[in-house]
């Protein structure tokens, strides 16, 4: 977490299935939101994807602005993607 207020501007994710066929989404905000985050503050949201295969994975980046006027990156580690019970 950061001392000043910073909101998220936008997104990059890098998604890929099973068959390492790999997607690549960039947009504005996430789900129609560009929180202002205050210092501690969260944000939680949920999305969907789509994949040609039952399990895949996802990482990305969040492009932020502090309120200072100084530009960010937010990296995300990637994380799993499965149907429900494939995984065990």
């Amino acid at each position: 977490t950061g001392q000043i207020a910073a909101q998220l501007i936008s997104r990059h994710w890098i998604i890929t299935d099973a068959s390492n066929h790999v997607e690549q989404v960039r947009g504005l905000g996430l789900v129609g939101h560009q929180p202002l985050l205050q210092p501690g503050e969260q944000f939680e949201y949920t999305s969907g994807t789509s994949l040609a295969t039952p399990q895949g994975s996802m990482t990305g980046t969040y492009f932020c602005v502090a309120e200072d006027g100084e530009q960010f990156e937010a990296k995300i580690p990637e994380f799993v993607l499965s149907l429900p019970r494939t995984l065990h």
